[in-house]
């Protein structure tokens, strides 16, 4: 069956003109509002993704950071600790009694009639 084809012939008119000329500027405005729209969507594509990695670097530099104050927070318990033996060892020195009982363990000191005998402390092989 042939298809009839249709043919239909265009009004010379001011109004088919000025419609025509509406439809056009009605697609223009729809194209320059596609086009705003996609260019704003890349806009804020572009900061939220900057935003985002900014976040995670600082994300990222808090970890380092936080890591970094409890290594020094256990470096400064340890110094105090530390501190805290040489003060008592500062007292301790300051008594000559122990003075005298360190240098008679250490360097072999005697009082007057006194014999000192070193043992070592590792048993020997057999």
């Amino acid at each position: 069956m042939p298809t009839k084809k249709k043919t239909v012939t265009k009004l010379d008119s001011s109004y088919v003109d000025q419609y025509d000329a509406y439809i056009e500027r009605q697609r223009r405005k729809k194209k320059r509002l596609i086009r705003r729209l996609v260019l704003f969507a890349a806009v804020v594509i572009v900061v939220i993704g900057s935003m985002a990695t900014y976040h995670f670097n600082q994300v990222s530099l808090q970890e380092k950071k936080e890591e970094q104050y409890n290594q020094m927070e256990d470096k400064l318990a340890t110094l105090k600790k530390e501190e805290e033996n040489l003060r008592q060892e500062i007292k301790l020195l300051n008594n000559e009694e122990y003075v005298l009982e360190i240098a008679r363990t250490n360097y072999f000191l005697s009082k007057e009639g006194e014999l000192i005998f070193k043992i070592p402390d590792e048993e020997p092989s057999y």
